[in-house]
């Protein structure tokens, strides 16, 4: 199976190029139902059934299984949009220089949508059934937090013993066995609006009340069990002498432990339910959508077969706890033993120096279709 996916690096170099020089950020439908129709094609040749839930919106969510409605046991997720907007393309096409490719959405994750597929493709070559005891997602939306694919993969899940996220690896090489959940709110203010030089004491001030509550909020991080409250953008107010009637505080929350989603939703919601400035009002919208990925027992034994299969072919793999959130959060907390982290190495995410470690893609491939393989005994 090495010698195979070794003979396919350069194949599997040259459809990164392509799909990378494909514009698929979230929001360019377009774009991402061309990344779609390209990986479509490949699984099909294979004799995998596909199934396209459509959207409107946002691009198109695929499902593939070798035999539709089969039971399998392993769910392998991977996402086909990039933060980048459309014409980004245009202006950093795939390069590559030394030892590593550039382009964006390189490692998160055009890298690996094509490692996942040939990692396929290698069990296939080998006739090894295990390549039939998977269920794909490639999903359209991640990351915006997966709006329309979150429901399709707790749907999938729910029959499934693990899934595997794909998800670039670390720098270093670790692959991800824990993450912070989180969320956003926005928390709107209204107030009354009044020249601040005339008639001031007939405003209420929704800057002021905005300010109370960003205080408050900010009181709730805990740095020693992983809170974090930030209140990153704030906007309000139309002119200097006036007594601004509208304020708006965008909030993101970062969790470690799921026992913390319940007590932090609460605390928000109970400062912001009443107004520190009388005749102000207050509106909050949004919450946690993401659980952590934690390292409980049945993640454990999952992360030991990876590290096997990684010891067997001759990778020194570790485990690493990350602040981001991914799709892992979904399985992960229907009790699924969940991994993050499986795709190639690489950097720079979600930045013009986004790359790939070129010589990463093929072992990593490997790995992903030996985890496969001993999953499936």
């Amino acid at each position: 199976m090495e010698k195979y996916i070794l003979n396919q690096k350069k194949e599997m170099l040259d459809l990164i190029e392509q799909l990378v020089n494909i514009d698929s950020g979230s929001y360019y439908k377009k774009g991402i139902d061309r990344v779609a129709e390209i990986l479509i094609k490949q699984f099909r040749e294979m004799s995998f059934q596909v199934t396209i839930k459509k959207n409107k919106r946002y691009g198109n969510n695929v499902v593939i299984e070798y035999e539709k409605n089969k039971e399998t046991d392993i769910l392998l997720v991977a996402h086909m949009d990039t933060v980048f907007p459309e014409g980004t393309v245009s202006e950093r096409p795939f390069t590559i220089k030394g030892t590593r490719a550039y382009g964006p959405g390189v490692i998160d994750m055009k890298s690996s949508l094509v490692t996942l597929l040939y990692a396929i493709k290698a069990l296939h070559h080998q006739h090894n059934n295990a390549y039939k005891n998977v269920t794909i997602i490639l999903n359209s939306d991640e990351e915006i937090g997966s709006p329309t694919s979150r429901k399709l993969i707790e749907e999938v899940s729910a029959t499934k013993k693990y899934a595997l996220i794909m998800e670039p690896a670390r720098k270093d090489g670790s692959i991800v066995s824990e993450r912070r959940g989180g969320g956003k709110y926005i928390l709107s203010v209204k107030g009354k609006a009044a020249h601040s030089g005339v008639s001031p004491e007939e405003g209420k001030s929704a800057i002021e009340e905005l300010a109370h509550k960003i205080i408050k909020l900010q009181q709730l991080n805990n740095a020693q069990k992983g809170i974090s409250i930030n209140v990153g953008m704030i906007e309000g107010g139309n002119a200097v002498n006036v007594v601004p009637s509208e304020a708006k505080g965008m909030v993101d929350v970062r969790i470690t432990s799921s026992d913390q989603a319940k007590y932090v939703r609460k605390r928000i919601e109970e400062i912001c339910a009443k107004p520190d400035i009388k005749g102000t009002n207050i509106t909050l919208k949004g919450g946690i959508n993401r659980l952590p990925l934690e390292l409980n027992k049945a993640n454990k034994k999952l992360l030991q077969v990876i590290q096997d299969a990684a010891d067997s072919i001759g990778i020194e793999l570790k485990a690493v706890h990350t602040g981001g959130g991914s799709d892992a959060s979904f399985p992960a907390n229907l009790g699924v033993a969940t991994m993050d982290g499986l795709g190639p190495v690489g950097g720079g995410l979600h930045n013009e120096d986004e790359y790939l470690e070129i010589d990463s893609l093929t072992e990593r491939c490997f790995l992903l279709a030996e985890t496969i393989s001993r999953l499936s005994e």
